[in-house]
This record gives structure tokens, sequence and C-alpha cells, in this order.
């Protein structure tokens, strides 16, 4: 089996696992060049639930990404690793690779945790609804931008 057709069948199972965020609906947001200027729910996320976030499994984020999760034995490597993500990207930057990974690279194999208009190959649960919460993106971002080393 092709890498990114396994990868993407990883994703789709652990995706399962943890179900959509809600149909809350997507909350607007704008685009500016290369970022989402301005939180989605128009506060500063929670970093220590971002970073328990992002070490669940069930996220998907250490099934591609390894970074400072001495925790987790097994982590990705088809990904960059999340050290250093607050001094690689601006938060707004962060945000919209969150919100929309395909602005950067339409063939890009990670999810747009907050996008549902034209996606292909989205399983029943998460059809009309954004993978992450508006605030799960907020906390995940803000847990990113402490990643300084």
């Amino acid at each position: 089996m092709a890498r990114p057709v396994l990868i993407a069948l990883l994703a789709t199972a652990a995706f399962a696992a943890c179900g959509p965020a809600g149909a809350e609906g997507l909350l607007p947001y704008t685009v500016a060049g290369d970022a989402v200027p301005d939180s989605l729910t128009g506060t500063k996320g929670d970093a220590t639930r971002g970073r328990a976030l992002i070490v669940e499994r069930s996220s998907t984020c250490i099934l591609c990404h390894s970074g400072p999760f001495p925790e987790q034995a097994f982590q990705g490597d088809l990904a960059p690793n999340l050290s250093g993500s607050g001094s690689r990207w601006s938060e707004g930057q962060l945000r919209l690779r969150l919100v929309d990974a395909s602005h950067f690279d339409p063939a890009t194999i990670m999810p747009s945790y907050y996008r549902i208009d034209g996606l292909t190959r989205v399983g029943n649960a998460w059809r009309d609804k954004p993978i992450l919460s508006a605030e799960q993106i907020e906390d995940i971002v803000a847990y990113l931008v402490t990643l300084r080393d």
C-alpha cells in the first residue's frame, strides 16, 4: 500500500476514535496573507488544554508530528517536529495551518481541522462539521506558540 494512502487510512481510523467537534457550525474568520490573525473565539486559548489535545492519539497530531512529549514513546516523523513552532511561525500562521492546511499545499496530508467546504472523502461523522472546535483550535495554538526551542 502506498505511504500516502496508508497515512490517510490511519488518520481516518484515528478520527473515528475521537469523533467530530460537534455541530456548532464554523465561526467566521479572515485569512490575511499566510495567517488567520484573529482568534476564532475572540479569546486566547488554554495552553494546558492545547498540549493535552496534541498528545492525545485521537487528535492525530502525533500520528504525523513529533515534539517535546516524552510521555509518548511513539511519535510521527511524516511532518515537521513541533519543537520550536512558536519561533518558526506566528500565532496567526499556526492558526491557519490548523484551520486549513491546504491553504499552503493543496496536496497536503494534514487535515483541515476547521473547514467543511470543498472536502472529499469525508466520513459521515464529520460531514458538515469541523474536526476540532474553535476553542480546541485556540487551545492548540496557545500551546504551540509557547514552543520556542
